[in-house]
């Protein structure tokens, strides 16, 4: 059985000092709200009562995540999971690649992360790797929401030791939240134009489910290894993406171009330039309604591949079956399992396990 506190918050960091030409978007009042959504603060676009924040319809032009993106859900203060004790072996090629597996969002939650690996027979017991040849693809945000999002990272790096060693692989996508973490360490307060007035790094972050305890561990090796991850892959005619956004075409015309040109606009380290690209890697909901399937086969027949496989987005908000604080059972959202959608043309990997949803971990290819 693996147990962890599953307590959220965001965490303070010093105060600063208010200036009367710059609006402090330090800690809005409405991160400290309860409920499942924050209100919305003056001068931001106003919503419909209860509509999630971050729909694209309510996007202001110049959209600019100077906002909570999405609510997180209270999962209580722990979850236990119970773990099989004898899960099935990966099965393994005599020649050739092992079988490809992909994981959505983790967003700190490393216990339910290490239960859905063992659940796979991608890790033994001890959470060390266990799956020879197979290869195991991460679609980025693993920190901010959850508990232990630098425990993740670590996870994930030791891993991908130990996968080569056996004549596998386990790499990482670049998320949102890892652009977001990276920005809130390099730039912290420095104001950025956010397109809607000036914002920060750290203030986005916060709103963002941003956890102190993360910052606090936070070492260069971490930043290093962030800022190094690809933005988008190609396996087994599948097209990697962490986010359902066509935003990728901005920056190059091949699966190259795009993780060189990003690489090289963190390396700049220009506050203006990486808020825009965090920014552009907010949005969400490229492939869900009319002119989906369109958008989904843009970024097919710039990238190549046949499916779009993506995070981002939780699959309940996809499918509009948004969890509750005010849940009768008090189970969340139910989610089985990835969602096939824009037809058949993208999967979402996102369960919502901030929502107490699921953390998603499944064997590609995936029947329709």
């Amino acid at each position: 059985m693996v147990e962890g506190s599953m307590t959220q918050g965001a965490g303070q960091g010093p105060e600063v000092v208010r200036t009367e030409t710059l609006r402090d978007f330090r800690v809005p009042a409405y991160v400290h709200e309860t409920g499942p959504y924050a209100s919305t603060p003056p001068d931001e676009v106003t919503r419909p009562v209860g509509e999630p924040q971050g729909y694209p319809e309510s996007y202001p032009e110049g959209y600019t995540p100077t906002q909570r993106d999405l609510p997180v859900i209270n999962r209580g203060d722990t979850l236990q999971v119970t773990i099989d004790p004898t899960p099935q072996p990966v099965p393994q090629s005599a020649d050739g690649p092992g079988p490809l597996y992909v994981v959505g969002d983790v967003h700190g939650y490393l216990d339910q992360l290490v239960a859905a690996l063992q659940e796979q027979g991608l890790v033994d017991a001890a959470g060390n790797w266990s799956a020879g040849t197979a290869r195991l693809w991460f679609l980025g945000d693993f920190t901010d929401r959850g508990p232990d999002g630098i425990g993740v990272i670590d996870l994930v790096m030791r891993l991908s030791a130990e996968a080569a060693a056996a004549g596998g692989y386990c790499k990482a996508l670049m998320g949102n939240h890892e652009l977001l973490l990276l920005g809130a360490k390099r730039f912290g307060d420095t104001p950025v134009n956010s397109g809607a007035g000036t914002a920060t790094f750290q203030a986005a972050w916060l709103l963002n489910g941003g956890q102190k305890t993360d910052m606090d561990r936070l070492q260069d090796h971490h930043l290093q290894w962030m800022a190094r991850l690809d933005a988008m892959e190609q396996a087994d005619g599948h097209l990697l993406v962490h986010s359902d956004t066509t935003a990728y075409l901005d920056y190059g015309d091949s699966i190259e171009a795009v993780n060189d040109t990003i690489r090289e606009t963190l390396t700049r380290n220009d506050a203006d330039e990486c808020w825009d690209l965090f920014r552009k890697f907010t949005k969400r909901f490229a492939f869900r309604d009319d002119g989906g399937a369109e958008a989904a086969r843009s970024l097919l027949d710039a990238y190549g591949g046949t499916r779009i496989v993506h995070g981002h987005s939780p699959i309940p908000y996809l499918l509009g079956e948004v969890g509750s604080e005010d849940d009768e059972d008090g189970t969340g959202p139910v989610v089985e399992g990835p969602h096939v959608y824009a037809d058949g043309l993208a999967i979402a990997m996102d369960g919502g396990v901030t929502m107490a949803g699921k953390l998603l971990v499944q064997q590609l290819p995936l029947d329709s």
